[in-house]
């Protein structure tokens, strides 16, 4: 039973009391969190690298088959700067389900979510919430992860991850309540340290009332310090890749991708290109660099399944400076592969899918491509 307050002082030497007060229904709690996603109290869940959140969508429909529609409605679906979905289910604690249904619920939601949710659905549903509203997607995306605006490669690279954390099982379960009651606080606690690589947490959030005033107070529960220090030290760490781990984690991804990427690597190999090997904390990559006069990437590619086009390291030196250049090789994608690459990507780096690569005709045709790079690059 909520019956706590909290006093703010203020300047004037002014005490105000508010009071603890229930939400008057779920659906304000849930546009609660809709319209302020920080009230998942990221800083809480990690404070060395505290969580940001991106919401995909509200009611977001969770299949029960391949290929079915949504059996199960989520109340939120976030994904966080390192593409981890974050599945929310908001109670309050007036509705007796909170104490053990909905953490069945919940599971049932994570079990088929893994299996079922395409990654193009969510990025489809986040775009199209996006467009509805007048914002600007991959500008969205690219503030989450911190990324330059125009950094396309970056931006793919991140929804691909989101596959490959789906994929992986690394997802995070949040339940929301105003309040917690302890019967559902011993079972996150358990899931918590038994789940891995999945998270498990709750989080109360307090409304306190009086004076005109309303205060919200989220509080993180569910981390035990054993679980807190494994998942904390696992988001922080930088991982350098290296051609073991990249293909360890492309194949667990896509065998067929992974096949691909290994003929583009022993075609770089094959032209003499220095590879340089990425780092990253979940994403992986291996550039292929030419050392002529200065040293320049051409191409990076993914553990997320792209293959990234470094127009803006070629456009740096001669002879791809020259604008035309690079219109040039645009057009030798665009009509060799069909993969549409627009023209103003010719300063960035925009990326194909590895799988439009898997037929041996446009796999030869891309390396085929790159040989002229590569010729035209020595020849300047």
């Amino acid at each position: 039973m909520m019956s706590g307050k909290i006093y703010l002082l203020e300047e004037n030497g002014t005490l105000q009391s508010l009071s603890e007060q229930p939400y008057a229904s779920e659906d304000l709690l849930q546009t609660l969190l809709e319209n302020y996603p920080d009230l998942l109290a990221g800083e809480q869940i990690d404070q060395a690298a505290p969580r940001r959140w991106l919401l995909v969508s509200r009611e977001f429909g969770v299949p029960g088959e391949e290929d079915g529609t949504g059996r199960w409605s989520l109340d939120h679906l976030f994904l966080d700067q390192d593409a981890i979905p974050t599945l929310v289910e908001v109670k309050r604690s007036s509705d007796t389900r909170i104490r053990r249904e909905v953490v069945g619920q919940m599971l049932d939601y994570a079990a088929n979510a893994v299996v079922y949710w395409p990654v193009e659905t969510i990025r489809a549903k986040f775009e199209a919430a996006c467009d509805s509203q007048g914002g600007d997607p991959a500008q969205l995306v690219a503030e989450l992860i911190e990324s330059d605006f125009d950094d396309d490669a970056a931006v793919e690279a991140f929804w691909g991850q989101v596959k490959t954390n789906l994929r992986a099982g690394r997802i995070r379960l949040v339940f929301v309540a105003d309040e917690i009651p302890p019967e559902l606080k011993r079972i996150v606690e358990f899931l918590n340290e038994q789940m891995d690589p999945a998270e498990v947490l709750a989080v109360e959030i307090r409304q306190y009332v009086g004076e005109g005033l309303k205060t919200l107070v989220p509080r993180v529960i569910g981390q035990t310090a054993e679980a807190q220090q494994r998942k904390s030290s696992a988001r922080r760490e930088v991982r350098q890749w290296d051609e073991s781990s990249f293909f360890q984690e492309l194949g667990r991804r896509d065998v067929d991708e992974a096949e691909v990427a290994g003929k583009i690597l022993e075609w770089a190999k094959t032209k003499k290109l220095s590879i340089q090997w990425g780092k990253g904390k979940q994403a992986g990559s291996f550039s292929p660099a030419l050392e002529h006069r200065s040293a320049r990437s051409l191409i990076s590619v993914w553990t997320s399944g792209q293959v990234s086009i470094n127009f803006q390291y070629m456009q740096n030196a001669p002879p791809f400076d020259d604008e035309n250049k690079r219109l040039e090789l645009l057009r030798r994608l665009d009509e060799m592969l069909g993969v549409a690459i627009p023209a103003d990507a010719l300063a960035r780096f925009p990326s194909i899918p590895l799988s439009a690569l898997k037929d041996e005709t446009a796999l030869k045709q891309f390396l085929e491509i790159f040989d002229w790079v590569v010729q035209e690059i020595q020849a300047a």
